[in-house]
């Protein structure tokens, strides 16, 4: 991948890390002790709010917490305003991952990852990831959401469609690290980073939304210097809002679908 596209991915949502790799262990698909090292990779996170606790605990105590738990039992929202798709009622889970726009439903608790950004003494900058976790009076079932086949129809054509509206806008000549990720969402053999259990259609999309999440992410930005104008800005948000509810869906669709042996 080349460098602008790799910046383009460096973070992924916490959300669908933990969503698949716990969902891999609860389908004995992978060893309970790699999936806080997965999910964290080179961060710290923590856990607020456990049970029994009364400060932050490391994320590896609060694993066991879902030992009980069946694979369908756990399962990622990416709610936004307007499309709570996901959520239960009103309640402090769903205002935080609302606000956060990602989540993990685990059984009956829900958790929201919070990034928090420190300076060291010398300077230093590092995060930590706060792992918000809530109790569930009513854990919601699971919603109508399409499955992987279809919402890897759906990503291909709003892909198409944008793209095109991107490339004539010229978004990348003020965010040149677009081009390379751009480029790289069109390469048929594109395959993400999944835990064990999830079939060659699920890792597609996996690495096509993945990448896209942060395209969209830096495409939304304001330009810098002012690079854009008002309508210009306007346009662009227009051709990024069907493509970003499609991504949203093909990455629930992916991080949820049911795991192979």
């Amino acid at each position: 991948m080349s460098p602008a596209a790799n910046a383009a991915t460096l973070t992924v949502r916490r959300s669908t890390r933990f969503v698949t790799w716990v969902r891999s262990w609860r389908a004995g698909l992978s060893p309970y002790d790699e999936v806080a090292g997965e999910i964290a990779g080179d961060e710290e996170h923590l856990v607020a709010d456990a049970p029994d606790t009364w400060t932050d605990v490391p994320l590896p105590n609060v694993l066991s917490l879902f030992a009980k738990l069946s694979p369908d039992d756990i399962r990622l929202v990416l709610p936004v305003a307007g499309d709570p798709r996901g959520l239960p009622g009103p309640g402090p889970f769903t205002g935080a991952a609302l606000l956060a726009e990602e989540g993990v439903i685990a059984g009956r608790y829900g958790l929201v990852p919070q990034v928090q950004r420190h300076t060291s003494g010398s300077g230093d900058t590092f995060e930590t990831v706060l792992w918000r976790m809530f109790p569930l009076e009513q854990v919601p079932a699971a919603g109508h959401e399409p499955g992987p086949a279809e919402a890897e129809g759906d990503l291909t054509t709003a892909i198409v469609e944008a793209t095109g509206q991107l490339t004539r806008l010229d978004v990348a000549q003020w965010r040149p690290e677009l081009a390379g990720a751009l480029a790289a969402l069109r390469r048929p053999d594109f395959a993400g980073d999944l835990p064990p259990g999830y079939d060659a259609r699920c890792r597609r999309l996996y690495a096509r939304a993945s990448v896209l999440d942060q395209v969209l992410a830096l495409a939304g930005q304001a330009a810098p210097g002012g690079a854009v104008t008002g309508y210009e800005a306007i346009r662009r948000d227009e051709a990024l809002r069907p493509l970003m509810t499609a991504c949203r869906r093909a990455l629930v669709a992916a991080c949820n679908a049911r795991l192979a042996p």
